[in-house]
């Protein structure tokens, strides 16, 4: 009975997580096209609305969005690592069973955290291309007259 019980405890751990996570990314990915094709950026403002406007959903603008996309990002990212401790026994059980060199097994591994660590850890050291931003060249503006009259 005790064993049943923890097992029973376990999965629904596991469960809660799992649907947390995929509440996570659902939003994640709802946000990003929010952000992306709703409320649009600046330089697309002024081509869909002619003038520079403001654009809020709920109260808050597209970066008051990008920022609960970012936090979400976190809370998905510590569920993950939840959600990997907790399946750590069939992790490395999978993986020993697909590779059974002792040494490819450790290249692999060793190869699959270095592209993840640089795929985190690089953002933060790469610098931006800067640009002169053209809109503060100003802004062409092409004045139409009908002269057929």
């Amino acid at each position: 009975m005790e064993k049943s019980g923890k097992v029973i405890r376990k999965s629904i751990l596991n469960f809660g997580i799992n649907a947390s996570m995929t509440l996570c990314m659902s939003a994640i990915i709802g946000i990003g096209f929010l952000i992306k094709y709703t409320l649009i950026s600046g330089q697309d403002r002024w081509e869909v609305y002619g003038r520079n406007v403001e654009l809020y959903l709920l109260g808050m603008d597209r970066h008051q969005w990008g920022m609960l996309h970012l936090i979400l990002g976190f809370i998905l990212l510590a569920l993950l690592i939840a959600h990997i401790i907790l399946h750590w026994k069939v992790i490395t059980n999978v993986y020993r069973k697909i590779i059974t060199v002792p040494l490819a097994k450790k290249i692999v591994a060793l190869v699959f955290i270095l592209i993840c660590a640089s795929m985190v850890i690089v953002p933060f050291f790469i610098q931006p291309e800067i640009e002169t931003n053209k809109k503060e060249m100003g802004r062409k503006v092409t004045l139409v007259t009908d002269l057929s009259d």
